[in-house]
C-alpha cells in the first residue's frame, strides 16, 4: 500500500483507448454466432462501459445459463484481433505523462478483467505509465456493484480512504464512471471522446466533460 499526494484514476475504453470498433463489433458477432440477435449500432455502442456480463444480460437478452459462452467467444475474437487494433487517444500518453512528471500517481479503474486490462495496456505501450491497474475478476459471472468496488480497491491500494478521498479523481467515458466515482467521494471528470450518448456525463454530474487530452490535462492540475 502507498499514500500519494494525487492520485488520479483512469478508465480504459473509451477514455485511455480506443478499441476501434472491436468490442461492439466482437459483441455482435459472438452474438450472432450463438444464435442471438444482434442489437443495433447505437445500442452496441452503449454496451461499452458496463461489465460484459451486464450488457449481455440486461441490454442483449442473453439468458445467465448461455452468457459464458457467448462471452468465452467474445473474449477469443478480442485477444486474436481487439488487442493489436485498438489504439491509444490522440494526446492521451503525453498527458499521463505530463501528470507523472507533476508528481501525480496515475492508476487504472477499468469494467474490464484485470488481466485483460494488463494485456491491453502492455500491448498499446502503455502499461508503464501506471502505477496499478484495478479491473474486474477473471470469472466475470462473480462481477457486481459496477464500477463502485473497483475504484474503491483503487483507493485503498493507494492508502486513501474516505476521509480522504478529496485527493484522488476519476477519469471517464460513461456515467457508470461518474456513478462508481461519486459513490466513492470522487470528483469525475468525462472525456468527450469515448461512448457517452449526448449529455450522459453531464446528467450523470461529471464535474467537467473535456473534449481533447490537452483540455483534460489543465482540468487535473487543477486537482494536484
Amino acid at each position: 500500500m502507498e499514500t500519494t499526494r494525487a492520485l488520479i484514476l483512469f478508465d480504459l475504453d473509451g477514455t485511455l483507448v480506443d478499441p476501434a470498433g472491436t468490442i461492439t463489433g466482437g459483441i455482435g458477432s459472438a452474438l450472432e454466432h450463438h444464435g442471438f440477435p444482434v442489437p443495433s449500432g447505437d445500442a452496441l455502442q452503449a454496451m461499452v462501459g458496463p461489465s460484459l456480463v451486464h450488457s449481455l444480460t440486461v441490454m442483449a437478452g442473453v439468458p445467465a445459463a448461455r452468457v459464458p459462452d457467448v462471452v468465452a467467444t467474445y473474449r477469443a475474437g478480442y485477444l486474436a484481433t481487439g488487442l493489436s487494433r485498438s489504439r491509444p487517444y490522440p494526446g492521451i500518453a503525453r498527458c499521463v505523462q505530463a501528470l507523472l512528471d507533476d508528481g501525480a500517481t496515475v492508476a487504472v479503474a477499468t469494467q474490464k478483467p484485470e488481466w485483460l486490462a494488463e494485456e491491453l495496456l502492455a500491448a498499446q505501450g502503455l502499461r508503464h505509465l501506471f502505477s496499478s491497474v484495478h479491473g474486474s475478476p477473471r470469472d466475470e459471472t462473480a462481477t457486481a456493484g459496477g464500477k463502485t468496488p473497483i475504484i474503491r480497491a483503487a483507493l485503498e491500494h493507494h492508502g486513501i480512504d474516505a476521509a480522504g478521498a478529496g485527493r484522488a479523481v476519476m477519469v471517464g467515458d460513461r456515467r457508470h464512471d461518474v456513478e462508481g466515482a461519486t459513490a466513492n467521494g470522487l470528483d469525475c471528470i468525462g472525456v468527450a471522446w469515448g461512448f457517452a450518448a449526448p449529455g450522459e456525463l453531464e446528467d450523470a454530474g461529471a464535474t467537467s466533460v473535456v473534449d481533447s487530452a490537452d483540455a483534460l490535462l489543465e482540468v487535473l492540475r487543477g486537482h494536484l
